[in-house]
């Protein structure tokens, strides 16, 4: 099953890519659905690092719903065979065990890159499997709600990542 998201975003292309590597905007994005507990020793980290995660999602933001692990590769432009100025976080991680373990293969991916005007345009891409035409065809409408939910969410979240706090130096 495939689900997609064209969105144009009130923020500038480095602020988005920021902001996707970012585990307290993942939590924003989520919710009030979804949150992330870090299973990791020290807990979430404020930017994510490339390579898996341990963490353990909560349905409605509270009751734990299995494990899952984030495995980040961070692609950018002609170096990774992306268009020039595109850069893409690709999670090739899933759950191993709860409920969205029913899905057997993960493949997120989330690009940025310039829009007019300042803004960014940004597509995200899941590609998931239960490895069932059935269990695919149920779970496709959940799936797909959730993200436009995530969709919205990211929107109204841009303008707020725009401002990059000055350094102490």
């Amino acid at each position: 099953m495939r689900v997609l998201l064209k969105l144009t975003l009130d923020c500038d292309p480095d602020a988005a890519w920021r902001a996707l590597r970012s585990p307290a905007v993942l939590r924003e994005v989520v919710a009030p659905w979804l949150d992330f507990r870090s299973l990791e020793p020290g807990g979430l980290p404020t930017t994510w690092s490339e390579g898996p995660h341990r963490v353990q999602p909560l349905a409605l933001r509270r009751w734990p719903a299995g494990e899952e692990v984030v495995d980040l590769r961070f692609l950018e432009g002609e170096r990774d065979g992306l268009p020039p100025e595109v850069r893409m976080l690709r999670d090739g991680g899933g759950a191993t065990s709860g409920p969205f373990a029913a899905f057997r293969s993960w493949d997120h991916r989330m690009a940025v890159s310039p829009a007019p005007g300042g803004r960014t345009r940004y597509r995200d891409q899941l590609r998931v499997s239960s490895g069932s035409t059935l269990g695919d065809a149920l779970a496709w409408y959940p799936v797909w709600a959730f993200w436009q939910w995530r969709g919205a969410r990211l929107r109204a979240l841009a303008p707020s990542w725009a401002h990059e706090p000055e350094s102490a130096e």
